[in-house]
């Protein structure tokens, strides 16, 4: 299994994070993090299929341009952010724009979507992906910026949602994550995330594979310290739902990363008794 190195700080992680989402967004033939690989713990041949099994409708897949959707969701945070029409959205992590775009559709010509990605070669593809997207839908109301999540490029109290999909676990400093979130809301605005955390710790040796950590699996942390970051940011009203169902359906895609997950877990365990798909909603408090 391949190893981290002895550095783990931050910009180590991020160097690794960034280098493996640099392979996706080049990858042609090859496959999610080279041949045979995944991210997030889908096969990148296989998004079709994720898309309609994490409850993604026909309305909201038909005007994605070809290549935004990557399989790299494990959730769906535009159905559980509420979107409405005239909201301004920031998607954290926005990749080649899969759960932006259909945000976009959302909240209308009023409205505004701002995507983050800290990958260069992603957010390319995501801005060649703008003028298919204004061809099908008619609308000029998104823009990406290249960035980190954990020092967001956006102005405090100026969005109303913050959605992600898949991303802040891949954060060497997750806590930083949900300040930043916290500072960029606008009063009374929310967060709706979908993300992988542990149900218990992982094993030492998947913990220190990098396949794992690109693949969203490594850098996950326990759902109650998940709940404890959003709260300590200020945060209220914090909803978490666990869907391990999620994580039986990638294991039952016989999907490369989960093959090797399952060589070094205990005897008579499966992933979803480890890591679970996790749905987390909350708000600002208004003033």
């Amino acid at each position: 299994m391949n190893k981290l190195s002895p550095d783990t700080t931050g910009e180590s992680v991020r160097a690794t994070v960034r280098e493996g989402y640099t392979r996706i967004a080049t990858a042609t033939s090859t496959g999610c993090c080279g041949p045979g690989g995944s991210c997030c713990g889908t096969a990148l041949q296989a998004p079709d299929k994720l898309a309609p099994e994490l409850g993604y409708t026909i309305w909201e897949l038909e005007a994605l341009p070809e290549g935004a959707n990557l399989g790299l969701s494990c959730g769906n945070p535009t159905a559980l952010a509420a979107l409405q029409p005239g909201e301004v959205v920031l998607d954290l992590g926005s990749g080649a724009g899969f759960d932006f775009f259909i945000a976009s559709r959302k909240v209308g010509p009023p409205g505004r979507v701002i995507g983050v990605d800290m990958t260069a070669e992603m957010l390319a593809n995501a801005r060649n992906n703008i003028a298919t997207y204004r061809e099908r839908t008619g609308l000029d109301n998104v823009e990406f910026r290249l960035g980190e999540i954990e020092h967001l490029p956006v102005a405090d109290n100026s969005v109303d949602v913050v959605i992600s999909n898949c991303v802040i676990n891949l954060s060497p400093d997750k806590p930083q994550v949900w300040r930043e979130i916290a500072r960029v809301l606008k009063p009374g605005g929310r967060v709706a995330v979908a993300d992988l955390a542990l149900l218990r710790p992982l094993p030492a040796a998947i913990v220190q594979s990098v396949q794992a950590l690109v693949g969203c699996i490594a850098g996950a942390v326990l759902v109650s310290e998940t709940e404890r970051m959003a709260c300590e940011a200020g945060l209220v009203d914090i909803r978490l739902n666990s869907r391990p169902d999620y994580v039986d359906g990638m294991s039952d895609w016989q999907d490369p990363l989960y093959r090797e997950i399952l060589a070094h877990l205990p005897p008579g365990t499966k992933p979803s008794d480890f890591i679970t798909s996790l749905e987390i909603t909350a708000q600002k408090p208004p003033v």
